[in-house]
């Protein structure tokens, strides 16, 4: 009879025993005030991965998420939608969990000492994403085909990393795309066919400078009214012209400097909405258009090409310093030395 009345207390205490250890396993939802549990989890996993960086120091076991550095809730979900982890000491790869966290809009990696490898595939989960930022980092490797499947994304920026390989084709079925920042890696190959055909609504800003790419430029690209394009200081070679129309309207910033690139000037039709023009250390031949001084331009740099004739005088073709107009076969005219009047 002694043990049967003992049962009782001994079977509460275990109860007990439990509920402590599932207190201190799993937080309560009042210590996690607004943050989502799962949302937690993620973030604490993230951390871990990270190897627990000072710059992570306020992400405290048992405390409100929502309330963390470097991360955002939505007011209205209380669900975590922004990660922006920069300029820190943090060494290690950019961890799968990040895919945990599915009302996730934004995620940027910058400016972090020593981040490796590559772009976690467990990204594709986050269905909602529409800025990637991930720049100033160590990744390598090729640039994964699998981006294509964030299809919500409007910004990628990828510059300032180790990216090697070509540049995926099926980039170009992001039609929300607006920019698409690739420079300062190590990639090459070829532009893919493909980026003359992106759907729209908006034509994404390239930006594919400072590579190793190489061989012609597609002449679709012709066929899109990019607001800006940057191939300089690659290994692109051939005729670029088509970049050039008249009847484009967003076109501002086009830089083709240092690569090899070879074409004539003299018919070159520029879009009236030209404001940024490089086109130094090339092959280009020809003349300068007259068209040219009716552009409003804040930029204009012809020199180490093959041109020749008198330089355009009028609008702002005068502001120039000679730099921008030197090396070239026969230049001549303000701001350089004035050309020499034909024989009588």
């Amino acid at each position: 009879m002694k043990i049967q009345h003992q049962f009782p207390l001994y079977y509460s205490l275990f109860l007990l025993f439990l509920a402590t250890i599932t207190t201190l396993v799993s937080p309560s939802l009042g210590a996690l005030g607004k943050c989502h549990p799962s949302d937690y989890k993620a973030l604490m996993n993230i951390k871990k991965s990270l190897n627990n960086p000072y710059h992570l120091a306020s992400w405290k076991p048992n405390t409100d998420c929502c309330e963390w550095y470097v991360v955002k809730c939505d007011r209205k979900t209380n669900r975590i939608n922004e990660l922006t982890v920069f300029q820190g000491e943090i060494s290690g790869q950019i961890p799968s969990s990040v895919g945990d966290l599915p009302y996730l809009e934004t995620i940027t990696f910058r400016h972090l000492t020593n981040v490796t490898g590559t772009i976690p595939q467990s990204i594709t989960k986050l269905k909602n994403l529409y800025s990637l930022d991930l720049t100033y980092l160590s990744l390598s490797g090729p640039v994964p085909n699998f981006l294509n499947q964030l299809t919500k994304l409007k910004y990628l920026d990828l510059s300032f990393n180790q990216f090697s390989g070509s540049i995926p084709p099926n980039l170009s079925e992001l039609k929300y795309l607006e920019a698409i920042h690739l420079d300062r890696n190590r990639l090459t190959g070829s532009i893919p066919e493909s980026f003359g055909r992106f759907p729209g609504p908006v034509i994404p800003h390239l930006f594919l400078s400072h590579n190793q790419l190489s061989g012609p430029i597609p002449k679709s690209l012709g066929a899109l009214d990019y607001g800006t394009i940057d191939l300089s200081r690659n290994r692109f070679t051939g005729d670029a012209s088509m970049l050039f129309n008249a009847k484009h309207s967003l076109t501002s910033y086009i830089d083709l400097s240092r690569n090899q690139f070879s074409f004539d000037l003299t018919n070159v039709k520029f879009p009236k909405s030209l404001t940024w023009l490089d086109l130094n250390h090339n092959k280009i031949f020809g003349r300068i258009p007259e068209e040219i001084k009716g552009l409003e331009l804040q930029l204009l740099n012809v020199s180490y090409n093959s041109l020749c004739g008198k330089i355009p005088y009028g609008g702002k073709m005068q502001s120039f310093h000679s730099t921008d107009y030197f090396h070239n076969k026969c230049l001549c005219g303000s701001p350089m030395t004035a050309c020499k009047k034909p024989n009588a």
